[in-house]
């Protein structure tokens, strides 16, 4: 009986190391983001159309605002993968409807996210090439 209860309770504390861990990156995200740099399918991104974008997370909830025309949507981080992955559902705007899958890493007040944007798989490094789906983009958090 107490060996069941000792794998009952290592259970229960892994359960609750990992939804303490994926909490942890969900607290580090929450902010605005600015990006710093962004490359799509291999071409990076002109300063100008850097500067036209912000991110903000928050509560499990993104928007993000492209020249003034918002996105919302939801999120959800998986930190045990390996890259840690997010996926992101839009709910509001143009892309209502729409799953992207990605990586990200964040340290400090730095986010990376690779986005998939074709919503068929997780992309598995922070890399783009010409002819694939895909979005790099580098963030730093916007001093409140």
């Amino acid at each position: 009986m107490s060996r069941l209860l000792s794998i009952v309770v290592l259970a229960a504390g892994s359960i609750m190391a990992f939804a303490a861990d994926e909490r942890s990156d969900e607290r580090a995200m929450e902010g605005t983001w600015l990006p710093t740099k962004a490359e799509l399918a291999g071409q990076p991104w002109s300063e100008a159309q850097v500067k036209s974008f912000f991110l903000k997370l928050s509560d499990g909830k993104y928007e993000v605002s492209v020249e003034g025309q918002l996105d919302r949507g939801t999120y959800a981080v998986n930190s045990k993968a390996t890259p840690k992955a997010i996926a992101i559902t839009g709910t509001d705007g143009p892309n209502k409807g729409k799953t992207f899958l990605c990586i990200y890493e964040i340290s400090g007040d730095t986010l990376r996210v690779c986005y998939d944007l074709s919503g068929k798989k997780t992309p598995t490094e922070f890399a783009t090439a010409k002819g694939t789906p895909l979005y790099l983009v580098t963030y730093t958090r916007k001093k409140e």
